[in-house]
């Protein structure tokens, strides 16, 4: 399939991809560590944790879950609230789709590299990406995440109080910073600020894992409201 290119073809292959990745390694490494201790501060076994990072790949996705089993809630809460967020990935396929390669099967199993970072680097035109470089570039980062996760779950026991040493915070903060990059009209920052203080006001009142669910759904209400104005102008 053709794909619109800025760039010179050369630049759509995997050892740009990785070398584009490679200053990510180190915070996908400390944010995947946080997720290990996470984990087994509320219980689950060095294995589980470690299967979760190899088949989901997902820090915003797996801390929702953790967050949610360990305030209290459900499985079936932290799965409802792991699966909101994860919905952008929706999003991001429509926008990558027409830049894979092959044929059906070969697309959704390459379709898997993608993850936030990856879908910037992998970029290569206002339009296109290059399949060659979102594989090289989430290499690097999947490694770092595994990495972490491993010295995590082996830390994970022998630290007494996580938060003593600011271990929960990792995640939040870098979601944050990320975020603050995201929000570049008033209608995001509005949905964002809205979905805060819905998460807030439910807190004190709301079953656990209820907060993050009401939350994240605001957020996806409200980006197809923009979606939607944005396309009648």
């Amino acid at each position: 399939m053709a794909r619109v290119r800025d760039e010179p073809e050369a630049e759509d292959t995997y050892a740009a991809g990785f070398r584009a990745a490679l200053p990510l390694i180190v915070p996908t490494l400390l944010i995947g560590a946080s997720f290990g201790v996470a984990a087994t501060s509320i219980g689950w076994t060095a294995v589980a944790a470690v299967v979760m990072s190899a088949i989901v790949f997902s820090g915003a996705a797996q801390f929702a879950v953790v967050a949610v089993l360990g305030a209290g809630g459900s499985v079936v809460a932290a799965i409802i609230a792991a699966t909101l967020i994860a919905s952008r990935f929706l999003a991001i396929g429509v926008a990558i789709g027409p830049s894979m390669r092959g044929g059906p099967v070969q697309r959704a199993l390459e379709g898997q590299a993608v993850v936030d970072a990856s879908l910037i680097l992998a970029r290569v035109s206002e339009t296109g990406y290059g399949a060659r470089r979102l594989l090289g570039s989430t290499a690097p980062q999947y490694c770092g995440w595994m990495l972490g996760t491993v010295a995590g779950v082996v830390a994970g026991g022998r630290i007494a109080d996580p938060e003593a040493l600011g271990l929960d915070v990792v995640f939040p903060a870098f979601f944050v910073s990320l975020l603050v990059g995201e929000l570049t009209t008033a209608a995001q920052r509005a949905t964002a600020a809205a979905a805060a203080l819905i998460a807030l006001a439910l807190i004190p009142v709301a079953p656990p894992g209820i907060p993050v669910i009401a939350a994240c759904a605001s957020l996806l209400a409200g980006h197809a409201v923009e979606r939607r104005t944005r396309g009648a102008a």
